[in-house]
């Protein structure tokens, strides 16, 4: 009996510890909806708010979610909130995204992956949050907060379209802009 016992007691402690490793590492960030509200930011760099900026800028029409047609980009992200990208799907028609809705700066905490930029929209469903292009909420907070690693990594540029279903939902096509 003393020796089940002392295995359980085992058990409930390495419970303990693998709980507490599945908890994400948190990391500095700077979120803005515009070069103007860096800018103003106490201590900020007017420099370094125009190149983050610009570099979000770049990645935008890379790594936003793309759609078929503007009702369903629409329907995920809010009336007015979609424009055409800047390239057609293989078959000449139009492809649809995501208003670039603020950006994300800052750097990675043990000096690891360097300083990351990256666009982020607002979905109508949750307006208010931010999120990054690969859906992951970074929060309403603008200014200096703390946000997911995993939120702070280079967005993915791998080309996909939503054809159905909605931002964030398994109904993604990955692949070519086309559906």
């Amino acid at each position: 009996m003393k020796r089940s016992r002392s295995v359980a007691l085992v058990m409930m402690g390495s419970g303990a510890l693998v709980l507490s490793a599945c908890e994400e590492q948190r990391v500095d960030a700077n979120i803005f909806e515009s070069v103007e509200q860096c800018i103003d930011a106490p201590g900020a760099i007017r420099s370094q708010c125009e190149a983050e900026y610009k570099v979000a800028a770049q990645q935008h029409a890379a790594v936003a979610p793309k759609y078929t047609d503007q009702a369903a980009c629409e329907a995920d992200f809010g009336a007015e909130n979609c424009e055409v990208a800047p390239y057609q799907s293989e078959g000449g028609g139009s492809i649809f995204m995501p208003l670039m809705m603020g950006y994300m700066m800052g750097s990675m905490l043990g000096g690891r992956g360097g300083a990351f930029s990256q666009p982020l929209y607002r979905s109508a469903d949750d307006a208010k949050n931010f999120r990054t292009a690969d859906n992951r909420n970074v929060g309403a907070n603008t200014g200096k907060t703390t946000v997911n690693r995993s939120a702070a990594g280079r967005p993915s540029t791998k080309a996909f379209t939503v054809s159905r279903g909605g931002f964030g939902n398994t109904a993604r096509s990955y692949g070519s802009a086309s559906s």
